[in-house]
């Protein structure tokens, strides 16, 4: 039961008063002053050419105003009345009693992926067959690709703690390895799926040996190292992955040898099922194939941390020492992580390979690995949830600028919405980061429990850590 004092508390902070909204303008001018410093030379001003080919500078100051202002309405609001109200709301959650969950929250997971399932005839009775494209491949096949990859380094960074800014390299790994051995020995990709897995691990255990020693900002150079190294590698072994120009013509994912997406082809998908020939069947086929894939990776994910394996990672995570002391192999526990949590990696690059027919040392560079590993964080490390709505979030709301053509209407003609992915994506982080420090899902379940499974507040996990 809450305390008088408690309740007057949170009374006030639902309305506050004279003192915090002098506290809420003060705040919210710093902001501004700080944003107009900081954007007056990116967005104020802009070098451009003239027709005489001369450099001039293009000056922005409405564009530059807009920002300041959103930026002092945002930081007022957020101080003068969301942050008191969150702060009453979670009293009152701590003074009530947990309630039964309802039948949404129980069955949330299920819903979920049978929508994930739904998407593409969604798409199609929205768009039509051909329209549908856009939706299932630029939103749906790519955000799974990056969630994918986000539950592989999961396993490293969010349950065994290890900083890995060299996590392309894996995917690098499983690209090259369906790419070149498909080129030149025939293998399908059925067979080189496992493959590129294998030898992505193989790696993953090739990098964890002279980093078992390291820990913390030493681990992250070591990595960051690693994959640059991979991709300077690709670019110089011309003999054998072509340089910078990359391997083309590619082969596609054939239906287990039942029928091809090739339309001269007597097996076409199309034919053998008698419908019209489209290139929106392969484009949903693997939509499909990697729902599956990241299904099978949630599986997996789950199913490791609660055996004895995945409570050493959590052991690992939290102190190293102490996890030594209970005589947990901390080496084995390292190259384990490592090499799990590349060798989903090598499955998502394989499947990459495949769906582009392209690839090349520019799709595997350092810009990458900060873009998954930002998700890890954003999203809750160690919680698989909480990544999958990062990665929809970030990689969907890039693609979703290229459409916000309306943008035009409010900063003038000139405006490009997609060039300023980078800006709103930084803002994003800093809002997510200021608003939920622990990522989207802050809580978390235990892999061991007595009776009863629940859910563990933010509060009782450590900062930065699942």
């Amino acid at each position: 039961m809450a305390t008088p004092n408690a309740q007057r508390v949170a009374a006030t902070d639902d309305t506050p008063g004279e003192a915090g909204i002098g506290n809420a303008l003060k705040q919210a001018l710093f902001a501004a002053a700080v944003a107009a410093a900081m954007f007056v030379l990116l967005v104020g001003l802009k070098t451009d050419q003239n027709i005489h080919n001369e450099l001039i500078l293009v000056q922005r100051w409405g564009l530059l105003a807009s920002i300041v202002g959103a930026v002092f309405v945002f930081r007022f609001v957020m101080t003068a009345f969301v942050r008191p109200a969150m702060a009453a709301r979670k009293a009152s959650r701590a003074a009530v009693a947990a309630k039964e969950p309802g039948f949404l929250r129980k069955n949330l997971t299920v819903l979920a992926v049978a929508a994930l399932f739904a998407y593409p005839v969604i798409a199609i009775m929205g768009s039509g067959l051909q329209g549908s494209l856009k939706w299932v491949d630029n939103f749906g096949i790519q955000i799974l690709i990056y969630v994918m990859l986000a539950w592989g380094l999961n396993v490293v960074v969010g349950l065994a703690g290890l900083l890995d800014l060299g996590y392309v390299a894996f995917y690098a790994v499983g690209a090259y390895s369906y790419a070149l051995l498909s080129e030149h020995f025939g293998f399908s990709f059925w067979l080189l799926l496992p493959m590129a897995g294998i030898l992505a691990a193989l790696w993953g255990v090739i990098l964890g040996f002279p980093v078992l020693r390291l820990r913390g900002d030493y681990l992250a150079i070591v990595t960051l190292a690693f994959g640059e190294i991979i991709r300077l590698v690709l670019i110089n072994w011309r003999e054998v992955t072509n340089g910078a120009a990359g391997i083309s013509g590619i082969p596609k994912v054939t239906l287990f040898g039942i029928a091809d997406f090739n339309v001269s082809s007597d097996a076409y998908f199309g034919k053998v099922f008698g419908l019209a020939a489209s290139g929106a069947y392969y484009k949903i086929f693997l939509y499909y194939l990697i729902l599956i894939l990241c299904l099978v990776t949630a599986f997996v994910t789950t199913r490791l941390r609660r055996m004895p394996i995945g409570r050493a990672w959590e052991a690992l995570r939290e102190d190293e020492i102490a996890c030594r002391s209970l005589g947990i192999n901390t080496t084995n526990t390292k190259l384990t992580a490592f090499a799990i949590g590349a060798m989903f990696a090598g499955f998502a690059g394989s499947f990459f390979a495949a769906r582009q027919g392209f690839v090349s040392p520019e799709s595997f560079v350092f810009m990458e690995s900060a873009v998954i590993l930002a998700i890890v964080v954003l999203g809750g490390m160690g919680s698989l949830p909480g990544i999958a709505i990062a990665a929809a979030v970030m990689i969907g709301g890039t693609e979703i600028l290229r459409e916000m053509t309306f943008l035009k209407a409010v900063f003038g003609p000139d405006f490009t919405p997609e060039l300023y992915r980078m800006l709103l994506f930084g803002l994003a982080m800093v809002t997510v980061m200021v608003w939920k420090p622990r990522g989207f899902v802050g809580s978390r379940e235990p892999s061991a429990f007595l009776h009863e499974r629940k859910s563990i507040s933010a509060e009782f996990t450590k900062e930065g850590h699942g």
